[in-house]
């Protein structure tokens, strides 16, 4: 569990990108697809995203909790594939509010619809017998509980949002998908003209997009991710906190990310506190 000052809890249930991905050379960092938990002091519950660690994380509610809401950067599949194994959209107690991206053609709802109907699904998003309402960002900033949540869209394909979610006393911004450097091969050095900027600026923690090494990266071009490089470049733009890197490859074992993550450390030499996501570890943060 990731702790921030006296006010914020940030546990990963999901660090993969693209596909889940199980078995031993992955245990470290865990299998899931995307997915993180954040608890306030008061017992506000946000769930950002909903790839196949929501599943996991739905089992370890609070038994008295009677709302959670779902943070969506966008609708790819490792996004929302466990959304409908979430066993809090079958409690009839319990309000669940889904927010995500806008789109000029279809409704949230309609998109998601999309998914949760058969043939991909047997349940339809309608029948959940939750409180279900859903929300579409961006927008005003949003008072969810004691946290303040600013929503922009960045730089992946399709409608993709980036989030900041502020408590009284700290700042995690989750940017899971996100390429910065699209077309210019590195970050930009102005903050204006870099995607994403206003919602890790200051950080205390950012959970942001790795998936890439240098290599890899230059015949991926346009498909929204960035290298480990690039995000060291991005967190130090930012001037963040703490840098937890985030959407690892799934052909990626885990031997090989803490490699590459050291290399790019050593060629960076950062200011800043470098992480891999993993799934369920437990360290304290202060800000």
């Amino acid at each position: 569990m990731y702790a921030l000052g006296e006010a914020l809890k940030v546990l990963p249930w999901g660090t993969r990108g693209s596909i889940a991905t199980p078995g031993p050379a992955r245990q470290r960092y865990g299998g899931n697809t995307s997915c993180v938990e954040i608890l306030g002091d008061e017992g506000t519950l946000l769930v950002l995203d909903a790839g196949t660690g929501v599943r996991p994380l739905g089992e370890s509610l609070p038994k008295n909790l009677k709302r959670v809401d779902i943070l969506l950067t966008h609708l790819h599949m490792d996004h929302i594939q466990g959304l409908g194994f979430f066993s809090a959209l079958y409690d009839p107690e319990m309000a669940v509010h889904i927010w995500g991206p806008t789109c000029p053609t279809q409704s949230l709802s309609q998109r998601l619809t999309r998914y949760l109907s058969p043939p991909l699904f047997p349940v339809r998003l309608p029948d959940l017998p939750c409180q279900l309402t859903l929300h579409e960002l961006p927008g005003d900033v949003t008072e969810i509980g004691e946290f303040r949540v600013s929503a922009s869209l960045i730089s992946h394909p399709g409608s993709t949002l980036g989030y900041r979610i502020e408590s009284a006393s700290s700042v995690v911004a989750y940017l899971p998908d996100h390429e910065p450097a699209l077309g210019q091969g590195r970050v930009p050095d102005e903050p204006e003209w870099t995607s994403g900027f206003d919602l890790a600026e200051g950080a205390d923690l950012l959970l942001h997009d790795c998936q890439y090494t240098e290599s890899e990266y230059i015949d991926r071009v346009g498909w929204g991710h960035s290298t480990f490089g690039q995000s060291l470049d991005f967190a130090k733009l930012c001037g963040v906190q703490h840098l937890m890197a985030f959407h690892h490859d799934p052909s990626r074992e885990d031997d090989a990310l803490e490699g590459h993550v050291r290399d790019a450390v050593e060629r960076f030499e950062p200011s800043f506190r470098v992480s891999i996501g993993a799934e369920g570890t437990a360290e304290t943060l202060r800000s």
